[in-house]
């Protein structure tokens, strides 16, 4: 991947289901996607909203789901697995653009999905944003912390990197 997403913002959503994407990530999305061309001001993206414990939605750039996509497709035929990730990548997503203002238009039955209202906070995973509603976003923050694991208060979140050349299989 060319760029990863880093930093949150809390934004509007209006009326009509837009939101303003800023322009640190919109930056990204463009970047990452290998059909933008700057005259044409339209970044495409993928959202996931996922199943129906999910109260977020994924909004992952093109790469990173020709990324996605790729490992998938070497998962067993017909695996539970892949079924699984096929569903939720596939099946329970949709594909957008950015528009010409900035802009991502949230159809509302996906606003319904997660309770997006009138506010909306983007937060950066790498290779994709989360897309809350201001209170899960406070709620995930805190579950998060919670459950960090080998952390003593007030020691460096860096630590918990596997060591250079160790393949740590615990994570996600």
């Amino acid at each position: 991947m060319a760029r990863r997403f880093r930093g949150s913002e809390e934004v509007k959503v209006d009326a009509k289901g837009r939101v303003s994407i800023p322009a640190k990530f919109r930056r990204v999305f463009e970047s990452c996607d290998p059909d933008w061309a700057e005259s044409s001001d339209r970044a495409h993206m993928v959202i996931v909203y996922g199943t129906r414990d999910w109260n977020h939605m994924r909004l992952y750039t093109i790469e990173a789901m020709d990324e996605i996509d790729d490992g998938i497709s070497r998962m067993a035929r017909g695996s539970a697995d892949r079924n699984y990730l096929e569903m939720v990548m596939h099946g329970l997503s949709d594909e957008a653009e950015i528009d010409n203002d900035g802009r991502l238009v949230l159809p509302q039955r996906l606003r319904e999905k997660v309770g997006l209202v009138d506010r909306a906070v983007f937060m950066a995973a790498g290779d994709h944003l989360k897309l809350w509603t201001p209170e899960s976003y406070e709620a995930e923050l805190e579950k998060i912390e919670a459950e960090v694991p080998n952390l003593a208060p007030g020691a460096d979140p860096l630590s918990l990197l596997p060591s250079p050349g160790t393949i740590n299989e615990g994570t996600a």
